[in-house]
């Protein structure tokens, strides 16, 4: 029998515990400790749900800037994605492979390449939208719409000053 990724197991258990246990530690309360957590926390349970349809964060990232209609170029991913250009390469590289989404040249700069969502792609992305929705509502379930609003508010603050 397959077990959703929402089930407990022993080792959510054991988390929950440690947690208990260092949860009152001073670095418990430093916000960089409780970002990188939350970026665990939150990209652990996304790689979870799109596996299904084998993604992970980072690839489903590029995906959806690359079928955003804003066709990006690599180097834009890079920049706005906070990667490496070879890890750029290597995840558009997989998505090349896979059919969902394909290199441009960029008309401005010949150098460039701008990365475009093929029908493929755009099928894969809903799929693996509706994947990235149900972690969401996993993984912020404690925080009601407002909260849930105010910190999308807040982080984007931070990301997008």
């Amino acid at each position: 029998m397959a077990t959703d990724a929402a089930d407990p197991t022993p080792a959510d258990a054991h988390v929950g515990a440690v947690a208990v246990r260092l949860g009152s530690t001073a670095l418990a309360q430093e916000i960089p400790f409780l970002l990188a957590r939350s970026r665990a926390v939150t990209s652990g349970e996304a790689n979870r749900r799109l596996a299904e349809v084998d993604l992970k964060v980072r690839t489903y990232s590029v995906l959806s800037l690359a079928c955003s209609g804003m066709k990006p170029s690599q180097r834009e991913l890079c920049d706005f994605l906070e990667l490496d250009p070879s890890q750029v390469v290597a995840l558009v590289d997989e998505l090349q492979n896979r059919g969902a989404v394909q290199r441009e040249a960029d008309p401005k700069d010949r150098r460039s390449r701008l990365i475009v969502g093929t029908p493929a792609g755009r099928r894969l992305l809903r799929r693996a939208t509706a994947l990235i929705d149900q972690a969401t509502e996993h993984t912020l379930n404690p925080l009601d719409a407002q909260e849930q609003k105010a910190l999308r508010d807040l982080l984007t603050r931070v990301c997008f000053p």
